[in-house]
């Protein structure tokens, strides 16, 4: 069997069949596979902009050429392959509906030979694209079942943590690309039809106490390298990577940047916790909910009113208005980065913000979506016995 593409629409119309030649198979835009920034793809910025982002930019493109490289050594505890790590890609380019993103992963996939056409191969491929569109669409509907899945399909612990890694990257990388295109008041291009992502159920925030517990087994200690307990060792006990890290740090290396990066974008402003608390509650991490509202010191009760749905939220906002169009660009980056546009920053600048504050804040955004993603694809919140 082999892998269709519309004619035209490759970078839209992405099938998870297998093929074995890559002569025929042609990307829209095959150039927009060479980019010399892996992560915002060429999207020119002022310089300005550029020079204040520096630091955590130049880290998001070392973790994109760490996930994204452009050949890996198949072992039997790491089975992922660049096509199908090119391929999660662009399923969930797809599913955010970011056209410069679809066209980089559909460029960079299109020549590589696909897995063989086995009715094994086209099961694993398959089961691989239908995690990766459920945590990048409807995060809240991956549970133990959904990693049993994997599992059955010959994904090992490493590469279950990868593809939730790959599948919060480039949910990340979206949300970071559409607010760049916001400043530059690029025109939206969204398709008709592309849906919205719901918010996840009340009923997972009702309990205020519950742990996140891993649902794969971590490093063990005793079995790890001095770089990897040295990257365990350095994670502080109040960074959201701490519970995740036994996890993670196989990749040593990846763990570190991820680490830097949070400490790069995060501050302790209430715009920060807003954006945590909103992420979270959208994308259904109780986990990451509860920890930034113990932390919340702002105005009294915007906890309880994200907590209860957009309704409660509405109405705490008519007391504190300076929050909403934050509120709003937020609410909207998270649900549909494909319809994020300069309407959504032109109230965030008339308080005030420079454009780096906007960029840097709906980026920790998308990082935010990144660790929701972790939290639920990785584990389940358990009630404290």
């Amino acid at each position: 069997m082999e892998q269709r593409r519309a004619h035209g629409k490759g970078q839209w119309y992405h099938e998870t069949q297998s093929r074995t030649q890559a002569a025929d198979a042609v990307a829209l835009v095959p150039e927009a596979a060479y980019v010399t920034d892996r992560f915002l793809l060429d999207l020119s910025l002022p310089d300005a902009t550029l020079r204040d982002a520096r630091a955590w930019l130049t880290l998001s493109r070392r973790i994109a050429d760490r996930l994204f490289p452009d050949a890996v050594t198949v072992t039997r505890l790491n089975t992922f392959s660049v096509y199908e790590r090119l391929s999660t890609a662009l399923t969930v380019a797809q599913v955010c509906g970011v056209q410069r993103l679809c066209n980089h992963y559909a460029a960079r996939l299109a020549p590589l030979p696909g897995p063989d056409s086995s009715r094994e191969s086209n099961r694993r491929l398959a089961q691989i694209t239908e995690y990766a569109r459920q945590l990048a669409s409807s995060p809240s509907l991956i549970g133990a079942a959904s990693r049993r899945q994997l599992d059955e399909v010959g994904l090992t612990a490493n590469d279950i943590v990868l593809i939730n890694q790959l599948v919060g990257f480039i949910s990340y990388q979206a949300r970071t690309i559409a607010t760049g295109q916001a400043l530059l008041e690029l025109p939206v291009r969204w398709l008709p039809g592309m849906p919205v992502q719901e918010d996840a159920p009340a009923a997972l925030f009702e309990r205020h106490d519950d742990r996140w517990q891993p649902d794969i087994p971590g490093l063990e200690l005793r079995v790890a390298s001095l770089e990897q307990q040295d990257a365990l060792a350095e994670i502080s006990p109040s960074s959201p990577l701490q519970n995740l890290a036994p996890l993670l740090a196989h990749d040593e290396t990846l763990l570190r940047e991820m680490d830097r990066l949070i400490q790069l974008l995060w501050d302790d402003s209430d715009a920060t916790a807003l954006a945590t608390l909103l992420s979270a509650r959208i994308n259904g991490s109780p986990d990451c909910f509860n920890q930034q509202a113990q932390l919340w010191a702002g105005a009294a009760g915007l906890p309880d009113a994200v907590r209860n749905g957009d309704r409660a939220l509405l109405a705490w906002s008519h007391h504190h208005p300076e929050l909403q169009p934050l509120t709003l660009a937020v609410k909207l980056l998270t649900r549909s980065p494909d319809r994020f546009s300069a309407a959504q920053l032109t109230p965030l600048f008339a308080q005030g913000l420079c454009p780096a504050g906007p960029l840097k804040l709906l980026a920790w955004c998308g990082l935010s979506g990144w660790l929701n993603r972790l939290k639920i694809g990785l584990g389940a919140v358990q009630p404290i016995t």
